[in-house]
């Protein structure tokens, strides 16, 4: 690859990057101004009707405001908001905007902070684009497309397929985690070998993570700085309250709101405002505000020639010297640090400076797209993706972008490039039943997923908890719905599915498990469409129904529960299944289990899809497959 393909390859990211931009800020606008207020709020991405619920407290200078419905105890709609969304409130009675970020969620309110306290209530709350990692993907695209820096010329040669990625012998390890299996242990010495780029490729349950923490502990070790990412909010702080487990000296940048209660107390900005240096600044201010009123309201007689002059320039000397302190502050918790955790696009030259780590970090780097990657990239002496590209990808908005491979991670594309030469894959799995697991490692993995002795054959009825009856003896079962007439409806004003039959089939399912002790926390109920999800959510109302988490597919990818229910929604004669095509998504809804996964869906127009197809007959050839008319 040449220098003008080398940067044929970065504008060609700055152009989609671009397209995606655009088709954020549109799909704001068209949400805003174009969709009914109760289709915005169908989208997932939108909540209406909100009014303050208590007092407002603060975090780190932000006020940080509860929002729920006007009518109390009444719980929000499904919504795709989490912790560290962007968004905008507005006020139904005036044309003000808040901007903030998503702070706490729960089933009846949610939390928000914003620079000042919003008035005029009832509010809105949308999702916003996230300009400022925008502007940060953009630059870091430039900046290495034209850079000469020998590291990141030599990391950016393998990146793009120039030079092949060189190793050294690589060591045992003594691990500091004693359960790790040797899958991992081989991942994190191949890692640590690595001279540019190692992935750890991490299936389903099979302690990716783990993996990757121990890196970063055998990293630290060797006198290495470490620079820990990951796309989203959620993926970082799994890592962050595994290192602060294991007394890693690590600091999170970021936004505070954008980091669950339990682990903020370990972001940068909340360390600073409790350093000593930084009380001492604040003292500063006051005595130097002290003397700006002093000058502004003399009271006493005429003051001496000079006199106010110099009590202005004490007042700006004792300003600087607190910027200084603070900026020292800073400085020192950052250089204390052997880690520092942030998503991609949350790492801050106006924060960070000029630093260069030792060793960059990107988990879950299959959901990233690439462009964000780079960012952390620039800072790296080495880079070592861990994720999964049989997973759920990135996120991307714009068809044009998609259709150019803006939705290609850089795992992806690497796994690609070199054809898993720099890849080392983990083969036993800790979360699932080996019924559940198998149909996905014989599909994505090549067969080689192993279950761990301690999942190999659990049940829910191994729970002391759990009564015995059919759903809880068995791992899978499906439900077949063809003939029974569950046709699939569109929304009337909206873009999404949901099946009605299939709907109330699935609350039966959740009924029948907790009248046999199963606990409504330990079962979920997923679906790939919005629309079902909203369904199910108002159908198991109030009560003990109502603890049964509902969610998509999307949003459960990297979590888990003893029971997973799977509602397809697509039944139609036409075999039509919308973006079930996209097998990756159901990769994922079939792994997040640990011992009981209940399918429901119309065999009829799935098996129109190669994939589905086998998915029946591998249901058939465990016993796993149920007629709907068994439940009749």
């Amino acid at each position: 690859m040449t220098i003008d393909q080398t940067r044929d390859h970065f504008n060609q990211l700055q152009r989609l990057l671009a397209l995606e931009m655009k088709a954020e800020a549109a799909q704001l606008a068209r949400r805003l101004q174009n969709l009914s207020a109760k289709a915005a709020e169908r989208s997932g991405q939108t909540l209406l009707d909100l009014t303050p619920r208590e007092d407002a407290g603060t975090l780190g200078g932000r006020v940080l405001i509860t929002l729920g419905r006007r009518q109390t105890g009444r719980p929000l709609p499904w919504h795709r908001l989490t912790v560290g969304t962007p968004v905008q409130l507005s006020a139904s009675e005036s044309n003000k905007v808040w901007r903030g970020i998503v702070s706490g969620v729960s089933t009846l309110t949610i939390q928000v902070a914003v620079e000042e306290f919003p008035t005029g209530a009832p509010f809105r709350l949308d999702v916003a684009t996230d300009d400022v990692g925008q502007r940060r993907m953009a630059e870091a695209l430039h900046t290495a497309a034209i850079s000469y820096q020998p590291t990141l010329a030599n990391l950016r040669a393998v990146l793009l397929g120039q030079t092949a990625p060189r190793t050294a012998a690589p060591q045992p390890i003594t691990p500091y985690n004693p359960k790790l299996n040797e899958a991992q242990q081989v991942a994190v010495a191949h890692a640590l070998a690595a001279h540019e780029v190692a992935i750890i490729h991490g299936p389903p349950g099979t302690g990716k993570t783990t993996a990757v923490v121990e890196l970063i502990q055998q990293a630290v070790a060797r006198g290495e700085k470490v620079l820990a990412c990951a796309p989203s909010n959620l993926a970082v702080d799994n890592m962050l309250e595994r290192l602060v487990a294991q007394r890693v000296k690590v600091v999170r940048v970021g936004h505070p709101a954008r980091v669950t209660a339990e682990l903020r107390q370990h972001t940068l900005d909340l360390m600073v405002e409790n350093h000593y240096d930084v009380q001492l600044a604040r003292k500063m201010h006051r005595e130097a505000h002290q003397l700006f009123a002093k000058v502004g309201h003399w009271t006493r007689s005429k003051p001496l020639p000079g006199e106010k002059r110099n009590m202005r320039e004490e007042g700006k000397a004792l300003l600087a010297e607190a910027k200084e302190l603070e900026k020292m502050a800073v400085e020192r918790i950052l250089d204390a640090a052997d880690v520092i955790c942030a998503t991609t696009t949350g790492i801050s030259e106006e924060i960070l400076g000029s630093r260069i780590f030792d060793m960059a970090i990107i988990d879950e780097a299959g959901q990233g797209i690439e462009p964000a990657a780079w960012i952390a990239i620039l800072r790296a002496g080495k880079l070592v993706l861990a994720g999964d590209h049989c997973q759920l990808p990135p996120t991307v908005i714009s068809e044009e972008a998609q259709r150019h491979g803006l939705g290609v991670s850089l795992l992806e594309r690497l796994m690609n490039l070199w054809d898993g030469r720099m890849s080392h894959r983990l083969e036993v799995q800790y979360r699932m039943h080996e019924q559940i697991m198998a149909f996905s490692s014989r599909m994505f993995y090549d067969g080689s997923q192993v279950a761990d002795s301690t999942v190999r054959d659990h049940l829910l009825v191994d729970l002391p908890h759990v009564q015995r009856e059919p759903l809880t003896e068995t791992a899978v079962t499906f439900i077949d719905t063809a003939g029974a007439g569950y046709d699939e409806e569109k929304e009337e004003d909206g873009f999404s599915r949901f099946n009605l039959d299939e709907a109330k089939l699935a609350v039966a399912q959740v009924q029948t498990l907790l009248a046999a002790g199963v606990l409504p926390e330990e079962i979920a109920l997923i679906s790939p469409y919005a629309a079902q999800v909203r369904l199910l959510r108002e159908m198991l109302g109030a009560g003990e129904e109502a603890a049964v988490e509902v969610n998509s597919v999307d949003g459960f990818q990297g979590r888990e529960k003893e029971v997973i229910i799977v509602s397809l929604v697509r039944a139609n004669q036409a075999g039509e299944i919308g973006f079930l095509a996209d097998t990756r998504r159901m990769n994922v809804a079939l792994t997040r289990a640990r011992r009981k996964l209940i399918i429901i869906g119309d065999s009829a127009t799935i098996t129109a899809h190669p994939f589905y197809n086998e998915l029946v007959v591998y249901l058939e050839q465990i016993e796993a497959y149920h007629s709907v008319w068994e439940w009749a």
